[in-house]
Parts: C-alpha cells; structure tokens; sequence
C-alpha cells in the first residue's frame, strides 16, 4: 500500500455535467491509498485516513493528484503532423497534408519512431486512457499496440479504415474484403490485451480494439453495410465504434453537403446508423450504441442530437481543431441539453494540444464567445468532468477509472505547480478565491511542465526510449 499526500482534486460518483459542481472534491491536505493490485483504497481528508492505513509507505507530494486526463479523439498517425498549413478548411487538408503524412507510415521502421514518440507525448500530458484513430497500415497498429502496453497505458484504437479516396489517399485504401479481414484480425490480435497478453476481464484491458472508418466520404455504401454486419457480431465483445460526424458545413462543397449527395440521406448521422440508401432508408444495421463515439458533431441537428442521446452513442468534443480548420462552435447549450454524454478530445494533428487541459481552455473561451444568450461560462467542476469522467464514460469505462472512488483503478496525475515557472505564485493567489477558483487556474494555467508523475493502476507510467 502506497499513500501520496497532496492536494485531491475529482468529481466523485457518477453524476450528470450538471452536477458536476455539487459532485466536486477538492481536498488541499487529501490523501490517495493505492493498494497493491493497483486500486484505490481510500481517497480524502489526510486528517481522516483509516488507522489501518496509519503505519503505510507515504508519498509526500505537496503537488495536486487529479485523476488521469482522457482524450477521446486524437490521430496516431497524425502525430508529427501538427500545425501544417492545407491552405483550406477539412477537407483540403486532408487532402494536402495528412493523407500524404499518414502513407508514410506504411515504412515500419517509421511507424514504431511515430508511435514511440506519440506515447512519450501521451505521457508528458497525463493522458492515461485515449481513444485513437489508428493507421491503415496494420505494422504500424501493432507498433502503437506495442508501444503502448510496454509503457503501462490505457488505449482503444482501430486502423483507419477506406475504400474510397482521392490520389493522395491511394497508400491508405483498400479493398472492401480487405477492409472487413483486416479489421477482423485486428480485434482477434489486440482487443483485450494486457501488458502480459490476454487479460482477465477483456472489457477492462488496457488495449481494446474500435471499427474505425474515417469518415463517410472515405467508405462506401457497401463498407459501411458490412462494418455493420461485423459491428452486430463483435458488439457483444466491448469492440468501439469510432468516427467523425458534421465536422465541417462549408455550403454547397463541404463534408456535410458532400456526405448528403453522395449518399442521398436526410442526416449525415443516417449514414452510420443503417440508414445509407438514398432518402435515409434503412441498409443494414446500426454502428451506433454505448461504446460508439463520434467526433466533433459541430453541426448537428435536433434529431441527429436526440438520436445520439437515444442510442447511448458519445460525442468527443475538439474545440482546439475546430478552431484550426474553421469547423465553427458546437452549440453548447443545445448539445448539452440533449442529454448525449460530451467528453473531450485534443484531435491531434488538427489539433495542436496534447494536454487535455489546454483543450479544456479552449473549450472554455470558444463557448463564453457564442454569440448573445448561447455564450456560457462552463462551470470549473464541469472542465474537470470533460476531462477525466466524462471521457470514463463515453469509453463505457467509468466503473474502472475516470475518478478517485474507493475500488476504481488508480489513474492519477501528479500536478506539481512549482515545476512551472510562475505557476506556483498564480495558484497561491487563486487558492485565495475558494476551490472552484483554484480548480479554474489550475485548468486554464497548466502546462505539460508540471505533470511530474502518471500512473495507471497505481504504477507509473514510464516513456519509451527513441
């Protein structure tokens, strides 16, 4: 057993977004019991820790423990393609940039520096569980796979998968049979696995596997029919779904306008729940359900919204690319009233953040500017919840990490101020404001130099060498 003492920050239980404020935990002389198999024992008041627990090693941080960020959209083979200039919005830089940076990962040498250095970045940002679009290139899966159970990480990701494309795409698009077959193998090779190899409880490995079609315009009617059929045999099994939906609603030659021409539906959304023949009539089954999470949803509409909410389905929320790509602002008000579970994803290569937090800083300033009565003021406990439990959530984990309840899984960061220039001095004076004021600072202000510690089930994590 293993005691570190500091400053406890989580929202505890399982609450809704808005009750996030009343849920949240902020203990400035907390205590984190980590017992041996990795979960925690007890988590708050220093002052109230069980006898039992008095003769225990003790961790004196004098930092703040949070629980492990959550990124529930970011790009493996996007990672060294941050901050290059398409000249255009989504789908010009697709085509100009990251189709061209993602084909060269089909050189394996490549792929595993690429995945080395995408799990280093993971680790300086705290982000111990992520949902990832994975390469095309299955050597380079297994590299990220690899990689990342080495360094002790939580991970669920699937290749990315077309059929269709223009030349830039043509190292990325395989055949439709190849599509499924690969995509079988694989959840037989990856999903389930442990540091050691298959583990106990596949729902609760640190590796799972996700159906992850790029986007629609990247498929066709048949894949899309056939990742269906395969999504109904493997649902059973844990396997996600992921992809992108209503992105970017550029009139007339956008990703919105061009999914409804070329498949003929009512909604965007349409094309993943079964609904891909022209006028939305049905084609197969839906993708949709609880382990389903689609980023972005900029431009929803109502019955997209309460259809997401219906089915359970999760929005991974990338306010950071948005504003990259000029994708506009998801509605928050609307989106969040809908009741569909928002959670936050950094979106890297659109997205230029890695730490969860300055995704979190964004999201906060791209909603106070929506215009007139949508502006909101996301409350700090909710910036928190986005951020670990909400991401907990929308990866139907939340009963295994996401928060300090006693019997969870001990993912927790360590946030040591002082590790920063000039942040230490700023939270002093935030504390001075109460918690909420001091949890705000502490989002809004931090940067990857004060995460001195990440562990994921009470071990810390450690970054592969390059």
């Amino acid at each position: 057993m293993t005691i570190y003492r500091g400053h406890l920050l989580h929202v505890s239980g399982s609450p809704s977004l808005d009750g996030a404020a009343d849920a949240l935990v902020s203990e400035p002389d907390g205590a984190l019991a980590v017992d041996a198999s990795g979960r925690i024992a007890y988590a708050g008041a220093w002052a109230l820790l069980p006898a039992s627990l008095a003769d225990q090693e003790v961790v004196l941080t004098g930092a703040c423990l949070l629980p492990g960020f959550v990124d529930t959209h970011l790009h493996f083979p996007q990672t060294l393609t941050t901050d290059q200039f398409g000249g255009g919005e989504l789908l010009e830089w697709l085509e100009r940039c990251v189709f061209p940076a993602e084909s060269r990962l089909t050189d394996p040498v490549f792929a595993d520096l690429v995945a080395s250095e995408f799990v280093r970045r993971r680790i300086s940002a705290g982000t111990t569980s992520a949902l990832v679009f994975g390469s095309a290139f299955p050597e380079a899966q297994d590299a990220l796979f690899t990689r990342t159970l080495d360094a002790g990480l939580r991970v669920v990701s699937g290749r990315g998968i077309q059929t269709v494309g223009p030349p830039s795409a043509a190292a990325l698009i395989t055949s439709e049979d190849a599509a499924i077959g690969l995509a079988r193998d694989e959840i037989a090779r990856w999903h389930g696995r442990d540091a050691g190899g298959a583990a106990s409880d596949p729902l609760s490995a640190l590796a799972q596997v996700a159906l992850v079609p790029r986007f629609s315009l990247s498929v066709t009617r048949e894949t899309l029919g056939r990742l269906g059929d395969l999504y109904s045999h493997v649902r059973g099994d844990g396997v996600y779904f992921h992809s992108h939906l209503n992105e970017n609603d550029r009139p007339g030659d956008g990703e919105i306008a061009s999914v409804r021409e070329q498949y003929g539906v009512d909604t965007y959304l349409d094309t993943y729940d079964g609904r891909c023949l022209p006028g939305s009539r049905t084609s197969g089954d839906s993708l949709l359900g609880r382990r389903s999470i689609l980023a972005h949803a900029v431009h929803c509409t109502d019955r997209e919204l309460h259809r997401l909410a219906e089915t359970g389905s999760s929005i991974a929320h990338c306010p950071t690319s948005q504003l990259f790509l000029g994708s506009g602002t998801m509605p928050w008000q609307r989106t969040a009233a809908s009741g569909t579970t928002i959670a936050i994803g950094t979106d890297i290569g659109a997205g230029d953040e890695w730490l969860i937090p300055r995704v979190l800083n964004d999201c906060f300033k791209v909603h106070m500017s929506e215009p007139g009565d949508s502006s909101t003021a996301i409350d700090p406990a909710q910036l928190l919840f986005l951020g670990t439990l909400a991401g907990a959530r929308a990866l139907d984990q939340e009963q295994h990490f996401g928060n300090f309840d006693t019997g969870k899984d001990a993912d927790f960061v360590i946030v040591d101020p002082s590790a920063q220039p000039g942040f230490a001095l700023a939270m002093e004076v935030a504390a001075d404001g109460g918690p909420r004021s001091h949890l705000f600072s502490l989002l809004m202000g931090m940067r990857e130099a004060s995460i001195t510690g990440v562990f994921v089930r009470g071990r810390q994590v450690v970054a592969p060498e390059l």
